[in-house]
């Protein structure tokens, strides 16, 4: 049997861009996705802290340094700039392998959504 575990987390970035024009994703600072180990293309969860919405999309990199967090496509729609969401990817493996995981968090400044040193 295998279950569905957290294998990262990017804990309360800013919105700092929503595109609803463009063909759709997460787009995220290069700086952000390496640090969490996010893969572009990798499908993730966006869960809005400001509104209780709940997403899935993929990740494409954004500029690194940048501190870009930008919806894009219809889920720009389920945020807006200046929200505060949590975007985590998970990973399928055995009961046995999920009790000796442990994930991947990271905690950047929520005002720059740059890493703390």
């Amino acid at each position: 049997m295998t279950i569905d575990v957290l294998r990262a987390k990017l804990h309360r970035v800013r919105i700092t861009e929503a595109d609803v024009n463009y063909i759709g994703s997460i787009t995220l600072d290069e700086e952000l996705i390496d640090a969490v180990g996010f893969v572009e293309g990798e499908k993730v969860q966006v869960l809005n802290v400001n509104n209780g919405e709940r997403l899935e999309t993929y990740v494409i990199r954004g500029e690194r340094g940048s501190g870009t967090v930008c919806l894009n496509g219809p889920a720009a729609l389920k945020a807006k700039v200046g929200d505060v969401v949590i975007v985590v990817a998970y990973a399928r493996m055995t009961v046995e392998e999920a009790r000796g995981f442990r994930p991947v968090v990271v905690f950047p400044d929520e005002r720059t959504n740059k890493l703390k040193a």
